[in-house]
């Protein structure tokens, strides 16, 4: 698990178990699932544990450090845990997001060894702890065209996946667009359907739709006629019913800036609005709506999550 960090005299508690005692969770939304990256600081198990309080019923986690390709063992006593928690808790979908190293796109023959490793190893753990999703960026494929780097991915993925009966296991492994540069896989949701139809072939994968990535890559989701038009291309390329869970997260830079900085909901460049118009839209009922929010002061992750429970109609 990724270690905890150790606070100073005047860093602010954040962990939500200290802050929320057990008796005092927040209630479960109706209607929707939302939820939100929770810490697995202690234990995967933690997680769930953190999640209820906030008030969540479904969250999204690290089943490894992020940055790092050393793995991190689960142990049968903690996937039990967390298989409990999540029953008493209501807790679905479980989302694993893959380490951010992890580049199925490129030509560097190390890079390409470590990110199937890794790829393999973050759907082991998944289909340990019982994850429905792994989440993944399929990298950059600099130096090469998108249709070679388009093959690399679907044969990483493949040789990642082999044996692993993901679909008798529950598994479903999610392409997530990107912020929009210029060598990235994904970054329009034509390539990230392109990779989704031919994966489809061979193993069980959908989508991950980010609302920063997609707004600061330079689709309109902020005015009612952009998101319409946007909702028009994304189901003519991956299909909505496809997408089964969104990142949500407002964004700190412009519309067509690709820079991907997450803000706080309503406090960034795509406002509240979109974020009603996005969980209200029958279209997307099916789907896991999650937080990726950045925790800056005590309680921002219960703020994020009370800003998108009270935008359910």
């Amino acid at each position: 698990m990724p270690r905890a960090v150790k606070k100073s005299a005047t860093t602010p508690e954040k962990d939500i178990l200290k802050l929320i005692p057990a008796d005092e969770h927040r209630p479960q939304p109706k209607g929707r699932r939302i939820g939100i990256h929770t810490s697995t600081s202690g234990g995967v198990q933690t997680a769930a544990e953190r999640a209820w309080r906030l008030g969540c019923n479904t969250l999204q986690i690290f089943s490894s450090s992020p940055r790092m390709w050393r793995p991190f063992d689960i142990s049968a006593e903690q996937a039990e845990e967390m298989a409990k928690l999540r029953a008493a808790y209501d807790l679905k979908p479980l989302v694993i997001h893959a380490n951010y190293l992890i580049n199925v796109a490129g030509t560097n023959e190390e890079i390409t060894a470590k990110s199937v490793g890794a790829l393999r190893a973050e759907m082991e753990r998944a289909i340990t702890i019982q994850a429905e999703y792994v989440v993944l960026h399929p990298g950059s494929f600099r130096g090469i065209s998108r249709e070679e780097g388009l093959a690399n991915a679907c044969c990483n993925i493949g040789e990642a996946a082999k044996g692993l009966q993901m679909e008798k296991n529950g598994l479903t492994l999610l392409i997530e667009n990107t912020a929009g540069a210029e060598f990235s896989l994904g970054s329009s949701f034509e390539s990230a359907g392109e990779l989704i139809t031919e994966l489809r072939k061979e193993i069980p994968v959908a989508a991950c739709i980010d609302t920063c990535h997609t707004h600061v890559k330079g689709y309109d989701i902020v005015t009612e006629s952009g998101y319409a038009e946007t909702m028009r291309l994304l189901d003519a390329t991956i299909g909505l019913a496809n997408v089964r869970v969104w990142h949500c997260n407002d964004a700190k830079a412009e519309c067509g800036s690709h820079l991907d900085r997450h803000a706080n909901i309503g406090q960034g460049t795509i406002g509240l609005e979109p974020f009603r118009r996005l969980l209200n839209d029958p279209r997307h009922q099916h789907a896991a709506f999650i937080l990726e929010t950045p925790i800056e002061e005590p309680l921002d992750d219960l703020h994020n999550i009370e800003a998108l429970k009270a935008l359910i109609a």
